[in-house]
């Protein structure tokens, strides 16, 4: 991600959050590969590799490495590599950061450490020891509603000036004031700031952030490019049109826990099983079927 002056380079407009197809217990990395050559072709910037979406959390070293190895390949020139290598225990999340910066990623996203509940200086003690350590640009994720811990824009602000590779936050938080602050503070320094939520990407795009980590862009991935291209250009009415036209699947995506109801809409379009690893099952038959109900109303299944 390093260009020839030494900047680190962020990507600009949609990076998707991709799922982690499995069948029979066992990583389905036919179909991921296949999953993850459509959306480049759809035009996304970025593949985040093993984050929430991707179910990180009980996937394997080894399995982490193969799946940053193959999305790399398929990515190489045409879009940004970044891995969810974040946990609650700070070596650990190095471990995994390294190993995901030895097999190609562009990038990490770390996420706020959950159930430790660290405070504001633990925050940036955390991510001051990982920036030290690694080379590649990092992503802080702020997603209060998983982790119980909210980064403020002061500590984020405060990364951003001291950390020459903190270079982005994934801001998840739903407080759009949070995000206003962040980009107050961090607006003369080379910074992005990415929506986290997509049913708020529209209004934050138009405020100053350089883009979305989508859960969406896994099932509708050319209508979100589509979405935030129209803000780049200035044609907003036709972004909030879009937006507008999407927020019945940005709902339905969250009535249960993420990646529930986004691994059964794409089993609707026939990528993959609608297969988890516990402790996460399957989403109710009422799930299923209010997202069959979307996806022909948007015109993606018959």
């Amino acid at each position: 991600m390093s260009n020839s002056s030494g900047q680190m380079r962020m990507f600009h407009g949609v990076g998707t959050a991709i799922v982690t197809p499995f069948m029979n217990g066992e990583v389905d990395y036919e179909s991921y590969k296949r999953i993850v050559r459509w959306q480049i072709e759809s035009g996304v910037s970025a593949i985040i590799v093993a984050g929430t979406t991707g179910e990180g959390a009980t996937l394997t070293v080894e399995e982490r490495e193969r799946l940053t190895a193959l999305t790399k390949e398929i990515c190489e020139g045409k879009a940004q590599v970044i891995v969810g290598t974040g946990t609650n225990d700070t070596k650990k999340t190095l471990e995994l950061s390294l190993s995901a910066q030895k097999f190609g990623a562009d990038g990490v996203l770390i996420v706020t450490p959950y159930y430790n509940k660290p405070t504001q200086e633990g925050l940036y003690a955390h991510y001051k020891y990982l920036s030290e350590r690694l080379d590649v640009p990092i992503i802080i994720y702020n997603v209060p509603s998983r982790t119980g811990v909210n980064i403020s824009p002061e500590t984020v602000a405060r990364l951003a000036v001291e950390c020459r590779n903190i270079k982005a936050i994934k801001e998840a938080n739903p407080d759009v004031a949070q995000s206003d602050e962040i980009y107050r503070l961090t607006k003369d320094l080379d910074f992005y700031i990415y929506s986290g939520n997509d049913d708020r990407a529209f209004h934050m795009i138009c405020a100053g952030a350089k883009g979305v980590i989508s859960v969406a862009s896994n099932v509708v991935p050319t209508r979100i490019v589509e979405m935030v291209n129209a803000i780049f250009s200035g044609d907003i009415s036709k972004a909030l049109k879009i937006h507008t036209q999407l927020i019945p699947l940005f709902k339905a995506l969250f009535i249960e826990t993420n990646p529930l109801p986004v691994k059964a809409a794409m089993h609707l379009l026939g990528l993959m099983e609608n297969e988890f690893r516990l402790p996460l099952v399957p989403p109710k038959e009422s799930t299923v079927e209010r997202l069959r109900v979307i996806l022909k109303d948007l015109g993606a299944i018959e």
